[in-house]
């Protein structure tokens, strides 16, 4: 039984506590992690052997939420269990995994799982944060080969103010969202979302998060050293001097060319692939063509192994031959510089416009085609969880299908890469959208990747800006995104910044760091790096290297169109808002919803109803919406005495009068003794069920909702009319005219 421990770290105003040894011993490590009554659980296991035959390092993170942590119970009415993470656990993982991976020894191949598990939740420390260090203390002191304790905080910016993990609550007013990983050393990992806040906010925030995150690390470096566990030893990779030097010598002029010259992608890819595919043979001729015969079995063996990784030595020395060029000759793929960004081009329209929007962006051999729908306020999208339930109305969804790189796959489903790609288009894309009482439609877009060759999310973003304007989305500006790479020589402490990062600059360097925002500023940061962290002056010149980049674009994409339109697509719907006392809402809807229901089926007409009483109306023809405006307008309206209606007879009380209907749905009395002057004792000598006539409102009662119309009063009186004398009210409730 392992001894449970209990550690405490005041972060600003909030207590962080650490527990390890009480629960889950048999994985390789357990933290539970809590903040106020936030509690997450943070797991760590390691296979006991390495997986053969993959070439990456094998992590898993799963980001668990629990119906019960929020105290709900959630699901359909038929399914109460949890099912398959939503796209926010999704994106949690992603930043998580993120963080930790690159403290892994490059080489392992044991297959890792980082569980995170929020267990509860108080709706005010965020689970996130929790989770997220929960995880990194578990890997800390699992037996895991693991560089170093990583901490992780959220920056809010409030009102000009940095703030350290703000609530939810808070982050409604924070123009800032920005998660940080930080080792004892250097930044890790950054995360952010912002509402085109300056280079230099951003700087302040990074260094801001940096300072707590540091705390946190060393808080579980202290930690580490009391009770993590000794790591386990990793075998070093398969290394063959004589044979790598052999390769190289014989590749190493053709690449160093393939790598310089202007080449498609694909023509490139297959240069470098006929390397990989022969140099198994290529050693087999040169180690043991000759000798085979007269060596042993354990020879014969190790020079079965030395051939099987021809294809890595070749896949090392290209990626090698790449950074050189950059680092020594300051040139890149196709012979470009360091801060030469590819060609572009931009179109709109490229589909009919009942598309309502619709853009083509291209920047060297990475093309996307974004649409854009506009839909009622009733199409958002609802997602539950164990915060309760919240919608979307925007949303930008990312496919990435296999023919965009040449290559077939039998996974055509929607991964966790196209959800965080198509979530950092959207990230970027919010700030600048219209808000929703000025332009209250939904609005989805989707991104279509038909080539890649790197940067195919900075170009869904790009292309998204472009279908929104062409669709005719008041955004209030033009966003673009451009992503950043990075080649390092740690050892001599030099670092450049590669403007553009293209595939196999991406595959072969140390960091892909994606920046959206408008002249004005950043909306969006994804980071994410190969080595163990980046010193600050990196962020200094990413940022303002992503500043002149994504300037540069962002004058392709408005040559292609300069604002967003001032008409619709005729295809979209029109939406038109109606204002009505909450109190009659009941009345549009109905009865068991019947009225709603005969307004949209006879119409053909979307109706969305807010507990304020605002009622939009949705439709793509307009005199159905015309209609349909008058038909609620109707409903909701208050009879007014004097005023002259068109009714329509349902029902004869004989001898008493006819019950019309008026006003889409309200009831009258026309007494019988308003149906003409002179006297009449059958109400159908006038009336008949169905007709339709005019009748003047001559009383109405807004407490009871009576109402009594009168056919006589639209005509006046014959002459010589003597009105006959009434007998005098004597209380209770009128229900109309006395009796003859």
């Amino acid at each position: 039984m392992s001894q449970e421990k209990e550690y405490s770290l005041e972060l600003g105003d909030q207590k962080f506590t650490v527990r390890t040894g009480l629960i889950a011993r048999q994985a390789n490590a357990t933290v539970l992690a809590q903040m106020g009554d936030t509690v997450c659980m943070g797991n760590c296991t390691v296979s006991g052997k390495p997986r053969g035959g993959v070439d990456f390092l094998p992590l898993q993170v799963v980001y668990q939420e629990k119906f019960y942590a929020g105290g709900k119970i959630g699901g359909s009415r038929f399914r109460k269990r949890e099912g398959r993470p939503s796209d926010d656990y999704v994106l949690l993982a992603r930043v998580i995994d993120r963080g930790l991976r690159p403290m892994f020894p490059k080489h392992i191949r044991n297959d890792i799982q980082v569980f995170c598990t929020v267990l509860s939740y108080d709706f005010e420390h965020e689970h996130d944060i929790v989770a997220s260090n929960a995880a990194n203390l578990a890997v800390a002191i699992s037996d895991c080969p693991f560089e170093g304790a990583l901490g992780t905080v959220r920056v809010g910016l409030i009102g000009g103010e940095l703030v350290l993990n703000p609530s939810a609550e808070a982050r409604t007013k924070s123009d800032l969202d920005m998660f940080v990983t930080a080792s004892l050393e250097k930044v890790v990992m950054i995360e952010a979302g912002a509402n085109q806040v300056p280079e230099a906010e951003v700087l302040r925030a990074i260094e801001f998060g940096k300072k707590w995150a540091q705390k946190i690390a060393k808080f579980f470096s202290d930690i580490q050293k009391e009770i993590g566990k000794p790591k386990f030893e990793v075998s070093e990779p398969y290394t063959h001097d004589e044979a790598y030097a052999f390769l190289k010598d014989w590749i190493l002029p053709t690449v160093t060319k393939a790598i310089k010259d202007d080449l498609p992608k694909l023509t490139r890819r297959k240069v470098m692939q006929d390397f990989m595919d022969g140099a198994g043979a290529k050693l087999e001729e040169e180690f043991g063509s000759d000798k085979r015969k007269a060596m042993s079995g354990e020879q014969l063996k190790e020079l079965d192994e030395l051939c099987s990784h021809g294809a890595s030595f070749v896949d090392k020395i290209v990626k090698a031959e790449v950074r050189r060029s950059i680092l020594e000759d300051g040139l890149r793929m196709s012979g470009r510089k360091v801060d030469e960004i590819r060609a572009l081009s931009a179109m709109v329209d490229v589909l009919p416009k009942r598309v309502h929007g619709s853009a083509l962006f291209q920047r060297g051999e990475t093309q996307g085609m974004t649409t854009c729908t506009l839909g009622a306020p009733g199409d958002k999208q609802i997602v539950e969880g164990m915060e309760g339930e919240h919608k979307l109305r925007y949303m930008h969804h990312y496919n990435f299908p296999p023919f965009s790189v040449g290559e077939t796959s039998n996974r055509l489903f929607v991964g966790n890469r196209e959800v965080g790609h198509g979530n950092l288009a959207q990230r970027g894309l919010e700030p600048v959208l219209p808000k929703e009482e000025d332009f209250p439609y939904t609005i989805r877009t989707v991104t279509e990747i038909l080539e890649s060759n790197g940067s195919s999310s900075m170009a869904a973003t790009c292309g998204s800006t472009l279908a929104l304007m062409a669709a005719g989305v008041p955004i209030s500006a033009p966003v673009s995104g451009i992503a950043l790479g990075l080649i390092s020589d740690e050892d001599a402490g030099k670092y450049i910044i590669l403007s553009d990062l293209q595939d196999e600059e991406d595959f072969g360097g140390d960091m892909d760091f994606k920046v959206t925002g408008t002249a004005k500023g950043v909306t969006a940061i994804q980071m994410d790096i190969k080595i163990k962290g980046l010193p600050d002056s990196v962020f200094v010149e990413a940022l303002e290297r992503a500043r002149t980049g994504r300037a540069t674009i962002l004058k392709a994409m408005l040559a292609a169109i300069a604002e967003p339109r001032k008409e619709l697509s005729p295809y979209a719907p029109r939406i038109e808002t109606i204002q009505v006392n909450p109190e009659d809402i009941r009345l549009i809807i109905g009865k068991g919803g019947e009225m709603i229901q005969k307004i949209t089926g006879e119409l053909g007409v979307e109706i969305d109803i807010e507990d304020s009483g605002l009622v939009f109306v949705t439709s793509v023809n307009g005199e159905a919406m015309q209609k349909a405006k008058e038909w609620i307008q109707g409903i909701v309206a208050k009879p007014e005495v004097g005023k002259v209606y068109d009714c329509k007879v349902v029902r004869i009380i004989a001898g008493t009068g006819a019950i019309v209907e008026f006003l889409r749905g309200k009831d009258a009395m026309i007494h019988i003794s308003e149906l003409q002057w002179t006297r009449t004792e059958n109400v159908e000598d006038v009336l008949q069920v169905g007709q339709e006539v005019k009748a003047k409102c001559v009383e109405f009662d807004p407490i009871e909702g009576k109402t009594r119309m009168s056919l006589k009063q639209m005509t006046p009186p014959p002459e010589g009319y003597v009105a006959p004398v009434r007998r005098p009210f004597s209380g209770g409730d009128r229900r109309g005219p006395p009796r003859r």
